[in-house]
């Protein structure tokens, strides 16, 4: 008795957080799906009918092939500019001794703590045709006339590296703490360069920093509303804007939940493909 008591503990003390994760996130997301496979019709609204007709619109249309490529080649994008800055920014973070370790940790951290709608705001006053931005390149003679950013993928991947980047160096940060510093101190006294070191003594070890900061850039990029909402406009849709705009604007609920649902997939299934593509990859290089 005590053996199967002993094995049913885990299940006990799990079953509270199971069933509020099922309450919070598995039951709205069914009920998403269910209403994907609605139909819809423009003057009665939800129909209380099941047709696959949602996901066929998208696979078909090219209007939202090029949303969703779009939003795919900005993430991707995202993901690349974020491992190139936080990967160089965390390793020198993490060289630097007290007091200043701990004052840029809070400089590169400060973003988080203001809300994403402030941040996005004060990107916008930047890059509007009368921002800091525009004055300065026209100061300098590098412009004829006013100059914006807004409503172009240029703005909304700046202010998108800006809000992800820190997630980057938290996670490279968090792998160079396990990092050994006598692997660094042999390899130099071996005669091997600064760029060998880097290659193949420190990348290696940092790697799972860096895979798991991709993909968190990557999944958040993907998903990101309010930047892509306020920098672009209605000019620059990507996948979570045009799905916005299907539940409050064209009240299209049903096909709204299948671009979310869709979305939602292809995030799934392209990280699950970049981590065992990037692993298997890595392996071989390094060996």
């Amino acid at each position: 008795m005590s053996d199967k008591a002993d094995n049913k503990t885990p299940l006990l003390l799990s079953s509270p957080s199971v069933v509020f994760y099922s309450l919070l996130l598995v039951l709205p997301m069914l009920m998403t799906v269910v209403l994907s496979l609605r139909g819809f019709d423009d003057m009665l609204g939800v129909q209380n009918v099941w047709t696959l007709g949602n996901y066929l619109e998208i696979f078909t249309d090219s209007y939202f092939h090029e949303i969703f490529v779009r939003t795919f080649v900005m993430s991707l994008l995202t993901a690349l500019i974020c491992a190139l800055i936080g990967v160089p920014e965390a390793y020198i973070l993490n060289r630097m001794r007290a007091p200043w370790k701990g004052l840029f940790l809070l400089a590169i951290l400060g973003p988080l703590l203001i809300s994403v709608v402030v941040r996005t705001l004060g990107w916008a006053i930047l890059f509007g045709r009368e921002g800091m931005i525009s004055e300065t390149l026209q100061l300098f003679g590098l412009s004829d006339g006013p100059v914006s950013l807004m409503y172009s993928q240029t703005g909304v991947l700046i202010a998108l590296v800006h809000v992800l980047v820190p997630f980057m160096v938290l996670s490279v940060w968090a792998s160079l703490q396990r990092l050994d510093p006598d692997t660094e101190r042999a390899a130099s006294s071996l005669g091997a360069s600064d760029a060998t070191i880097m290659r193949r003594v420190v990348l290696p070890q940092i790697m799972p920093g860096i895979l798991s900061g991709s993909v968190i850039v990557f999944a958040l990029a993907a998903t990101a509303f309010a930047t892509p909402a306020m920098i672009g406009g209605r000019s620059f849709k990507v996948v979570a804007t045009t799905a916005y705009d299907e539940f409050l604007h064209s009240l299209n609920w049903p096909l709204g939940a299948s671009i979310a649902v869709i979305l939602l997939i292809l995030n799934i299934a392209i990280i699950s493909a970049y981590n065992r593509f990037v692993e298997r990859k890595y392996s071989q290089v390094f060996e």
